[in-house]
């Protein structure tokens, strides 16, 4: 309102933009009704392309079917002239001695008959070449030849199935998609009577066919995924060469899905070096070049707010991937390196000269080093909060570190990465320690400061990444596993493994990294935390990794050292530094819940089976209060259907009964569940009556 109580008008903000608005046009009748070939470029040049491939390759192939239908021919009048059928339906029934003169008769009649068509054929052939001259007989053998081929190729052809898409058959699936319809079908993916609707015809995506499809109603896409070995085999293919992937965002919904097909398998040629080697810096707050996929899509991974956990069996290329990974970290003078390997070969020596700490070897002493990194770390992580406390909200708009913190040399908050190779040896020391007045194992304490870690590290900018060969639920602990935001599993040794690696039920999920093949080295099943090239909604994806030998890691790493030396951030190990750190034991041990005081037990997780390891690890203290539990509560929290669960549970022992227990609505009804003191039975049988892990605890114990 103005002076005279009149409407003024709001004043709008705004920039001019010297564009045309955009035109909705909705394709006309032509547009959806013609054939994509026709109406799309790409669609149309690769159709012409497959076109003159085909035309290339038809002289040999029209050879191959008359030479395959001669044989079928053959095949045939041998059958005929030795009354094959006759034969065979006397044997039958027993009575080939009674019908051996008559077939002996028929028989040698068809050969008179063969004799007196070849007889004719020859004298008509030598006719119509004196009257009407070689042209015609040219004619004739045309015709023929044209015949053979034909019963060539519908009769005889090569043994076996031949593969749907990619290689000689790619123009005949590109014009005729109901291939892929049937292959579904026969995969049990869609009934007999329903079928796809293709969203995008096949084209050539690099070296293999892509195409995108919806599923008929209520199909989803994560069927398909799951079941993808079925598809490949219905579709003639090893299911290395299929991509399965479920489209979503905007342009996708639960039974929309995209699939490649590779003509051969992705994985067979020599693996490409990192693009590290080809950049003079990088910024550790950029995802790191960690391989590629089938598709040779370029995967980065994301570091920073999370840790990784790779896990495989020996000499599959895990530690070649932990150091990918601490590559790009390497390559940014503002991080600082923690390097521990268990393994105690050469493989990351060249660490050694950028690393703040860095340790080789597996003996007592080396554990009890990592447990002093480990508590230094804790203390850092708790000095970095009680520091961005004190800061303001530009500088630190979050309890969280930025990328202009972590390269503020004042604030001392850098990037900072634990890298354990090998990290199950440290987690099974029994080496006793004793902290705050209570014994416990080296192993129990580095796990305890390593989950520790996990939770509360990434948000301070302290990450870490550990590397196993022996992933099982004894080695590593399931609260350890459940911090750890990425994953990567190369091949392993069952479905079990590749859970504990990649998460509860990934292998129903599709996802199995025991099925990878032992000759493809450094191929794996990658889970990241974090957006990906393939899309952040992806769960997880088969990646190849890059190849840094030893000549290609030391470069990169004396690289880091003079970038460090430029920028003034060589410390450490790395500077000739390498003074123990100071520890505050009784912080640290308060900090993770293992001071002294009350005699109360707390029920840990540590070495038991899956899922009842989750179990444990859910109740926690309320194994002791509670008196039941519902199947549907656990079943939740591990993630699994409740009747594969129960039938997991039943397998240890434990055994869901019903019981009437009150609900959220205050409803008390008669629901299936187990008694905690059947779980604790459970436990104890589960660990043959030791409870190692049943630790006295103080005050503050989680």
């Amino acid at each position: 309102m103005n002076e005279d109580n009149s409407p003024v008008r709001a004043v709008l903000d705004a920039e001019l933009v010297d564009e045309d608005a955009p035109v909705s046009v909705r394709p006309g009748w032509w547009a959806r009704r013609a054939p994509l070939w026709l109406t799309s470029r790409p669609h149309r040049a690769q159709m012409l392309r497959d076109l003159a491939w085909a035309v290339l390759r038809s002289p040999w192939r029209f050879l191959g079917a008359v030479v395959r239908g001669l044989v079928a021919a053959f095949r045939w009048w041998r059958g005929w002239v030795t009354v094959r059928d006759y034969r065979e339906a006397a044997e039958g029934s027993e009575k080939l001695a009674e019908k051996f003169e008559a077939i002996r008769a028929l028989t040698l009649f068809r050969w008179k008959v063969t004799g007196a068509l070849v007889a004719v054929v020859a004298a008509v052939g030598l006719v119509v070449r004196l009257v009407y001259g070689d042209w015609m007989l040219w004619l004739f053998g045309g015709v023929g030849a044209v015949g053979l081929a034909v019963l060539g190729w519908r009769k005889e052809g090569s043994p076996g199935r031949k593969a749907v898409l990619g290689g000689p058959r790619a123009l005949t699936w590109t014009m005729d998609p109901q291939v892929l319809v049937d292959a579904f079908r026969d995969a049990k993916l869609i009934g007999k009577d329903e079928t796809l609707r293709l969203v995008e015809r096949a084209m050539r995506v690099g070296e293999g066919w892509a195409v995108t499809v919806d599923l008929p109603a209520t199909r989803k896409a994560a069927d398909v995924i799951r079941n993808r070995e079925a598809l490949a085999s219905a579709l003639a293919v090893d299911e290395v060469q299929l991509s399965v992937e479920r489209v979503r965002g905007n342009g996708g919904h639960a039974g929309r899905v995209a699939m490649w097909v590779a003509d051969q398998d992705p994985y067979a040629t020599s693996p490409l070096s990192t693009p590290l080697l080809d950049v003079p810096r990088w910024d550790a707050w950029r995802a790191v070049p960690f391989g590629r996929d089938a598709r040779d899509r370029r995967v980065d991974l994301p570091l920073v707010w999370t840790s990784l956990l790779v896990g495989a069996i020996p000499r599959q290329g895990k530690t070649f991937a932990a150091r990918l990974a601490a590559a790009g970290l390497i390559l940014d003078p503002y991080t600082r390196l923690y390097v521990a390997d268990f393994k105690a070969g050469k493989d990351w020596d060249a660490a050694g000269a950028v690393a703040h700490r860095f340790m080789s070897g597996d003996e007592a002493e080396h554990v009890l080093a990592l447990l002093g990194w480990l508590i230094e770390l804790v203390s850092e992580v708790q000095g970095r909060y009680r520091r961005m406390r004190e800061l303001d909200d530009v500088v630190c708009p979050e309890s969280k570190v930025t990328p202009a913190m972590s390269r503020d040399v004042a604030l001392g908050m850098p990037i900072t990465a634990l890298f354990v190779d090998e990290v199950q040896v440290p987690l099974e020391d029994r080496t006793p320690v004793k902290v705050q007045d209570k014994k416990l194992t080296a192993g129990e304490y580095v796990g305890e400061l390593l989950t520790w870690l996990a939770k509360k590290g990434p948000a301070a900018g302290i990450l870490l990444v550990l590397a196993t060969q022996r992933p099982d639920s004894k080695t590593i602990p399931s609260g350890l596993r459940a911090v750890l935001g990425s994953r990567f599993a190369l091949r392993v040794m069952d479905w079990r493994d590749s859970n504990i690696v990649l998460g509860e039920q990934m292998n129903t999920r599709g996802y199995d990294s025991s099925r990878l093949l032992a000759s493809h080295k450094g191929v794996g099943i990658l889970r990241p935390d974090g957006e990906t090239q393939a899309g952040a909604e992806v769960l997880a994806l088969t990646v190849r990794t890059y190849y840094m030998p030893n000549e290609d890691w030391r470069t990169i790493c004396q690289r880091g050292r003079a970038l460090r030396e430029t920028a003034g951030t060589l410390t450490g190990h790395a500077a000739g530094q390498d003074t123990a750190p100071v520890l505050d034991h009784a912080a640290v041990a308060k900090a993770i819940g293992a001071g002294t005081g009350t005699n109360q037990p707390v029920w840990r997780p540590d070495g038991l089976p899956e899922p009842l390891a989750e179990v444990v690890a859910y109740l926690g203290e309320d194994i002791e209060v509670r008196d039941f539990v519902p199947t549907a509560e656990l079943a939740e929290v591990v993630k699994a259907d409740p009747t594969a669960f129960a039938r997991q549970m039943a397998a240890l022992d434990c055994k869901p009964t019903r019981n009437r227990t009150p609900m959220d609505d205050g409803e008390v009804r008669r629901v299936r569940g187990y008694f905690t003191e059947d779980i604790r039975t459970a436990v104890a049988r589960a660990r043959h009556g030791d409870f190692g892990s049943l630790v006295e605890a103080g005050p503050g114990s989680t």
